[in-house]
């Protein structure tokens, strides 16, 4: 393939463009070529051949460009708040029995206060979203540790019902930075090849932080008062504010004031229309040619080679390439706002507009699946422990806060297996499944791996549920049971993730603010239902209709590996008038 028949996969413009189908890999011919040319080729590749996705600019201030070690930093502080956040957002279940036998609290009342956590959360991921886009990523963070703050110690202090509810809407907002914005900056800073290792390690801290919460938590009412659970998070938060503070670089660079912003206009968006005669037919040509030099991504106007298409006002964009461009200080780099390019006065209506934008995701039927798989593993969460609170503790198991605690390490054993699964072998079928395509990489690819839940995920529920009610041998209910459920956890998080940001990959903030709103929403709705359900039908006959849910749930990947590609060649001019207007508000949000 050439390199210029490549501008299809580069271009959203094109008419032959389909989101989520890329070009990963390029014969050996076009690749040889194209490293042995100057910096007015138009592609920027690795040495391998992998095409970058997507194209960096040459600014040392673009995130694609910086070096390994702050790259490194920047993602571990991430994942930081990412485990962290679960964990808080987990840990109630932990001080249940001290604040029932103290302040005579219901388990029901704590079960309200769960649900409450998980619609704060996906209330707190929507609402925030515009925040990212207008002023940048590292306000998002901020706001939401300082609400997990608040929260912590509303937290550690309850003494009353209400106190315990109120405490969690402030603790599942925290959450709210992790379900998008962690996955944008991520984005940011890497290539959409490097995007599956990367996110399989985030999908790790979330789980990690998810198991060990509640665990850690179990520890703390042990050996010390079931009020540091909330006073140790809130010197956390505390001290996680001043590290962000002070070394969180923000991640929003504005990419295409370096090459030339795409114009809808130099590209007909119809591909399938025929030209009636000659002077449309050099229209289109004309048009044609404009578009491959406006979608350039790797000329510099400096260049000496003659083949190459230079234009420098649509090439080199405002800022030219950006190879003169000077490193921005570190003050400006850790500063708290960042308004973005298209910032208008305070950004006040542009944020309520965005805000109503983002509602529209629900149209793209991706966002719908990923949103179901993923919800769902908070669902089965919302089951399990919820089993182990209420019969644990009690005869014939007769647990303490410290073996219940403990059995959340086959979780997080089984949630690390998936996540290894999801991600460093799910990286090597994606590639040989574009190599068999001659490097074309369709986002469906990823739902191959979802098969394995399919199996996996009914067993772990049934053994868990079935080994509860007739005593079986822990080495069984829990290693079996709770580990493959763990394994399910990491595994379909990070392939819905994967599958969703591959699929529309300059709307991953939207799309995963959609499938919050649905993840959380089932967590919720599960979360109220869990107690009446298993009280009314028993652990092996509730868990035999979860186990159904999940089948159910996987089965949805058939139409979509089979006709997902065409949803989105469907999706595809809703897509681009969708980013038109998120980018320039004010006159796009009409198009739509």
């Amino acid at each position: 393939m050439s390199t210029e028949g490549n501008e299809k996969f580069t271009n959203k413009y094109h008419p032959d463009f389909v989101p989520g189908t890329i070009n990963f890999m390029l014969d050996k011919v076009d690749a040889n070529n194209l490293q042995n040319m100057d910096k007015g080729s138009r592609l920027k590749i690795t040495e391998k051949g992998i095409v970058l996705h997507p194209q960096p600019s040459d600014s040392p201030n673009d995130p694609l460009n910086w070096g390994r070690w702050t790259k490194l930093y920047q993602f571990i502080l991430l994942c930081f708040i990412t485990g962290f956040t679960a964990a808080t957002s987990n840990d109630a279940g932990a001080i249940q029995d001290s604040m029932n036998e103290i302040y005579n609290i219901s388990y029901d009342s704590m079960n309200t206060g769960a649900g409450v956590l998980f619609a704060s959360i996906g209330l707190c991921t929507f609402i925030l979203g515009p925040t990212s886009s207008l002023y940048g990523r590292k306000l998002t963070y901020v706001i939401c540790i300082v609400l997990g703050l608040i929260g912590a110690i509303w937290f550690g202090y309850a003494k009353s019902t209400s106190d315990t509810i109120w405490s969690q809407l402030f603790v599942g907002a925290s959450e709210g930075c992790a379900e998008a914005t962690v996955q944008l900056s991520i984005s940011d800073m890497y290539f959409a090849h490097q995007l599956s290792g990367s996110l399989t390690v985030y999908i790790l801290a979330t789980s990690i932080g998810t198991y060990l919460g509640p665990l850690i938590a179990g520890f703390i009412v042990e050996y010390a008062s079931f009020r540091w659970v909330g006073w140790s998070a809130a010197i956390i938060s505390g001290g996680l504010i001043l590290v962000m503070a002070f070394t969180q670089y923000e991640t929003q660079f504005d990419r295409s004031k370096y090459y030339g912003k795409l114009d809808s206009s130099s590209i007909p968006r119809d591909s399938n229309k025929r030209l009636s005669n000659d002077d449309e037919k050099k229209k289109q040509d004309n048009n044609a040619s404009e578009e491959l030099m406006s979608s350039s991504s790797f000329n510099s106007n400096r260049s000496n080679n003659s083949n190459a298409v230079v234009d420098p006002e649509a090439h080199a964009g405002v800022y030219g390439t950006g190879t003169e461009e000077v490193r921005i200080s570190f003050w400006k780099r850790i500063q708290l706002i960042t308004p973005s390019s298209n910032l208008q006065g305070t950004g006040f209506r542009q944020y309520f507009k965005l805000l109503f934008l983002m509602l529209r995701v629900f149209w793209f039927p991706p966002v719908l699946l990923s949103g179901i798989l993923w919800g769902l593993q908070d669902a089965f969460l919302t089951f399990y422990l919820t089993t182990e609170d209420n019969q644990y503790y009690d005869p014939p198991f007769s647990y303490s806060d410290t073996g219940v605690a403990l059995m959340n390490i086959p979780c997080v054993i089984g949630a690390i297996i998936g996540c290894v699964y999801a991600g460093l072998f799910s990286d090597q079928v994606v590639l040989r499944i574009a190599k068999s395509r001659g490097g074309i990489h369709e986002a469906e690819d990823y739902l191959w791996m979802l098969i394995t839940i399919l199996i996996v995920n009914p067993i772990g529920l049934m053994v868990f549920a079935v080994g509860t009610d007739r005593e079986w041998d822990w080495r069984i209910t829990y290693t079996v049971g709770l580990g493959f459920i763990g394994f399910s956890f990491g595994c379909a998080g990070d392939i819905a993730m994967s599958y969703l940001m591959s699929s529309y990959p300059e709307m991953i903030l939207e799309g995963m603010i959609g499938v919050s709103l649905i993840n959380n929403g089932i967590g919720c709705i599960f979360t109220f239902a869990c107690s009446p359900w298993l009280d009314a039908m028993g652990n092996t006959n509730t868990y035999a209709v979860l186990s159904a849910l999940q089948v159910a749930a996987c089965l949805m990947i058939i139409p979509y590996m089979k006709y997902g590609k065409k949803m989105r060649l469907w999706t595809k001019d809703y897509y681009i008038r969708y980013i038109e207007a998120r980018d320039g508000v004010s006159s796009g949000i009409n198009k739509l």
